[in-house]
């Protein structure tokens, strides 16, 4: 069968490879701290240092690691499709925009970073996003609005993912979904392969090992994504 319209989604597997570490560990915590403290809008609000100093060790770590098999994997099937394909990432690391800065992806190619990214801060009046590469202080003037902050420009708990528009129409028309690197446990993300097959796609989950939604996918590929990814778009 031959597809035309690919939705990707990737997530925190994709990336760990490189070295990234994952934020939530198995006890819960972000990197030592509880979600609520610097997660959420409400921990912003109530020690502004704290969360600036949390993503600005985080924005620090991206010049320590770099995009490996699988999200090069990703940038050279872009070069190549020939039809409709959305890239959806939960990650808010930059790997999957390096990868791609070494190849032309074709017309078709669209990348959306459903989380926020690191690597920008958002206006805390005007919502002006602007690239960041350096550190926030904990009150950052924004040189947007005279009474706005800089915050880091990341989807908190609570808060609305990015591009769900863009996103929902890209999977009604889709023919082929796959979920790499992603344990679908966190929606919205995790309603996407319903979404998928409500259209008729073909669903694919390619992950470490199956997740508990293991039974929504009509295939599953198993192990590293540095070499399941590679294998499975280089047979499409």
């Amino acid at each position: 069968m031959t597809h035309r319209n690919l939705v990707v989604l990737t997530g925190a597997g994709v990336s760990a490879e490189s070295g990234v570490p994952t934020f939530r560990a198995s006890d819960g915590l972000w990197c030592g701290h509880r979600v609520e403290e610097v997660a959420t809008p409400e921990g912003y609000a109530a020690d502004p240092a704290l969360v600036q100093d949390f993503y600005n060790q985080r924005r620090r770590q991206l010049a320590e690691v770099h995009p490996n098999a699988a999200h090069l994997a990703l940038a050279e099937l872009a070069a190549r499709w020939e039809g409709d394909f959305l890239l959806v990432t939960q990650n808010v690391d930059d790997l999957h925009d390096r990868a791609h800065e070494r190849v032309l992806p074709a017309p078709g190619f669209e990348l959306i970073h459903m989380h926020g990214e690191l690597l920008k801060g958002r206006c805390t009046r005007s919502g002006v996003v602007s690239r960041w590469t350096g550190d926030m202080a904990a009150h950052e003037p924004s040189p947007d609005h005279p009474d706005g902050r800089i915050r880091p420009h990341i989807v908190w708990f609570g808060e609305m993912s990015l591009r769900m528009d863009r996103i929902d129409r890209a999977l009604s028309a889709c023919d082929l979904f796959v979920s790499i690197g992603t344990s679908g446990n966190v929606y919205p993300a995790a309603g996407f392969v319903q979404q998928a097959r409500h259209a008729g796609a073909r669903t694919v989950e390619i992950n470490l090992e199956p997740t508990l939604g293991r039974s929504m996918f009509d295939e599953g590929v198993y192990g590293p994504a540095t070499r399941t990814v590679p294998e499975f778009f280089a047979g499409l």
